[in-house]
């Protein structure tokens, strides 16, 4: 997911936020945080042990999604989650995660310890390296995360990664990033990663189904993607619309068919950053 700056390993969380008034919550994720700042890249992933309750909720969530991703999830990312094979009794290590991905499309999945800039996340991703949180969303909303945690990190973006299709549009995203060398360009580019690795949706025999990983990972967007405003896939379109990342999505943009959606985001990802890009 686009990516704020980076903060104190306190989390500085809204007062909207659901774990805003819970002390211990706010240390957990500090030290879970702090797992992440000690590691070192090339280094061995380390391991944060997850609690009971963590556990739980990840089985929750992680349960109720796949149910709702044999419904309304694309073949491709159904595929993908096939071979990735996450666990769903606990919370996953990343280094459990990168172990099953390398062999298959050569990503890793490291850890960060909150939210990291924006050209940093996005240009990871050119040398197939996803950056994850690790910490768990609040056990009072096991359906719903205001900012990315490891259950979107994971469940959403991971499992795609386990496709080469799908890893390789991450990689040229990357790339088309690095060319991004200014802040209008970097925009254009990021809003075309939200209405398609984060939220698009594809046309399969007549249905709608969803590819992105901000509508898989969310039990409340998979839900709700299929009553949003749905136009045709219009790349112009997708970098001149702005979005909420507070709201379910309102509009989003349908490719006519996967292979067609691979196609075109290729064209444009390889535009980006030169003198008649699209």
């Amino acid at each position: 997911m686009p990516q704020a700056p980076a903060r104190h390993p306190m989390f500085d969380l809204p007062e909207d936020h659901p774990g805003f008034s819970d002390e211990a919550y706010r240390r957990r994720r500090s030290e879970i945080a702090a797992v992440a700042a000690a590691y070192e890249q090339g280094a061995p992933i380390p391991h944060v042990r997850y609690t009971s309750e963590e556990d739980d909720l990840w089985r929750l969530v992680s349960t109720e999604l796949r149910a709702m991703h044999e419904r309304f999830a694309c073949a491709e990312y159904l595929e993908a989650a096939s071979r990735l094979r996450l666990p769903a009794d606990a919370v996953p290590q990343l280094s459990q995660v990168t172990a099953a991905l390398q062999p298959l499309t050569g990503w890793r999945v490291e850890p960060v310890p909150g939210l990291v800039p924006i050209r940093e996340f996005y240009g990871s991703l050119a040398r197939r390296r996803f950056c994850s949180t690790q910490y768990v969303r609040h056990h009072s909303v096991p359906f719903y995360t205001p900012e990315p945690d490891i259950v979107h990190e994971i469940i959403g973006h991971a499992n795609s990664l386990a496709s080469p299709a799908f890893a390789g549009l991450y990689e040229l995203a990357g790339q088309a990033s690095l060319r991004a060398h200014t802040d209008a360009e970097l925009e254009r580019f990021s809003k075309v990663f939200w209405f398609t690795i984060e939220f698009g949706v594809v046309r399969e025999e007549g249905e709608l189904r969803a590819y992105g990983a901000g509508i898989l990972s969310s039990f409340g967007e998979m839900d709700a993607f299929r009553r949003a405003e749905i136009r045709p896939w219009d790349v112009e379109q997708m970098a001149a619309t702005p979005y909420d990342i507070t709201t379910y999505q309102p509009v989003l943009f349908a490719a006519p068919s996967f292979a067609e959606m691979v196609e075109r985001l290729t064209e444009f990802l390889e535009s980006v950053g030169s003198a008649d890009g699209l």
